[in-house]
């Protein structure tokens, strides 16, 4: 809903400000609860997305520290403002300055993080609305910087361990690259006076070599392209496509499933242990999960609201492994479903480092051998005919 900046004069006709979200300007005053000629101006609140500001809101350090602050007995009002006083970007400080102002208005918590969706996403504003109930708000921000932490901890790993592969590729791209652009177009000039009939490998090998030393740019357009087509492709649907044929593999598919599970059972138990009901969880848990997971986890969400069991439902769509059902059962038995889910969780954890080593021993020495294997096939191509020509003086 739009939001906007509202001079108007209070009931003893001095000027005041507020800022307001109504349907459109003519709804201000209403929202005011205020007569329309109460007015003085109205002017709409442009806000921009964090990222196009410039920044990205700490979410996990910002529910770490505030949680701190509330739980050394400062009033919320108070702690949002010592951390606005922090040394923060200009966007964070213009996100927790609109936290500020709508608490300031009277607005719930939840309610002022809900205004600043560039900030904080629905499974954030979902757990601090539940502890407002529950009146554990510190609890929640903990258990949600801890969930945070744990997400930041398994990209960091992930993209730890496409660095090197990454490496590979754009080293073996530019030693490919080179060779096509110096040096092939050089042995082409040398075996221009060459008699006998060349292999058709190194002719086509010559010919390349002499359109890229004629036309380096083109070349250059040419790589650009074949890099800028997956990459489309991929933002096009490609991924979801791949992503969904690596839940089959043999060996990386379940370990895939196992870390999926976890993520799926971290952020359950962050909501429950927040104090949100199980649909309401099981709802809010389906934006995190692999997408490979959702229809079975509606499902299971229709049967627990119908009345069955989380575990019976869970199990019965797969989304449980011998370990995670016990724990769940266990902690249906005792009224602690949020512990056992977050142990389940950590119990996979190991899952990831193994994954992790999984992925380095295959996929790095395979892009080696096929890096190898491309700079070879160039080289050897280049000397094919000089081998032929010693054989003819011979």
């Amino acid at each position: 809903m739009p939001e906007f900046d509202v001079r108007y004069l209070d009931a003893t006709r001095r000027p005041a400000r507020a800022r307001v979200q109504a349907a459109d300007a003519g709804s201000v005053a209403r929202a005011l609860g205020l007569p329309a000629a109460s007015l003085l101006a109205i002017e709409p609140v442009k806000t921009a997305p964090l990222a196009a500001r410039g920044g990205r809101f700490p979410r996990r350090q910002f529910a770490q520290q505030l949680a701190v602050l509330l739980r050394a007995g400062i009033p919320l009002l108070e702690a949002l403002q010592t951390l606005r006083a922090q040394d923060n970007p200009p966007p964070v400080n213009a996100a927790l300055g609109g936290i500020i102002e709508r608490v300031q208005l009277g607005e719930s918590f939840s309610a002022a993080l809900r205004s600043q969706p560039q900030a904080f996403d629905a499974l954030f504003v979902a757990v601090v609305e539940a502890s407002e109930r529950s009146g554990q708000i510190e609890q929640a921000l903990f258990e949600q910087a801890s969930y945070l932490a744990w997400v930041e901890q398994l990209r960091g790993k992930l993209v730890a361990a496409a660095i090197y592969p990454a490496m590979l590729i754009v080293a073996g791209t530019a030693v490919v690259l080179f060779l096509l652009v110096f040096v092939v177009p050089r042995f082409a000039g040398l075996l221009e006076g060459v008699g006998g009939e060349l292999p058709l490998a190194s002719r086509a090998l010559i010919a390349v070599g002499a359109f890229s030393g004629a036309h380096p740019t083109a070349l250059l357009l040419i790589t650009a392209a074949l890099v800028a087509v997956p990459v489309w492709a991929w933002t096009q649907g490609l991924r979801e496509a791949l992503l969904a044929q690596l839940w089959r593999l043999p060996l990386i598919g379940p370990r895939l499933h196992l870390l999926s599970l976890a993520q799926l059972y971290r952020c359950l138990a962050m909501l429950l242990l927040a104090g949100v009901p199980v649909v309401p969880a099981l709802s809010n848990a389906r934006g995190v999960a692999a997408p490979h997971l959702r229809a079975a986890l509606d499902r299971a969400t229709e049967a627990v609201r119908v009345g069955e069991r989380l575990s019976s439902s869970l199990q019965r769509e797969g989304l449980t492994t011998p370990v995670s059902l016990r724990m769940l059962i266990v902690g249906e038995h005792s009224g602690e479903l949020g512990a056992m889910l977050a142990q389940a969780a950590g119990f996979y954890d190991e899952e990831l480092s193994r994954l992790s080593d999984l992925v380095t021993r295959l996929v790095n020495p395979a892009l080696m051998l096929v890096m190898g294997l491309v700079i070879g096939t160039v080289v050897v191509l280049m000397y094919l005919p000089i081998f032929q020509l010693v054989d003819q003086v011979q």
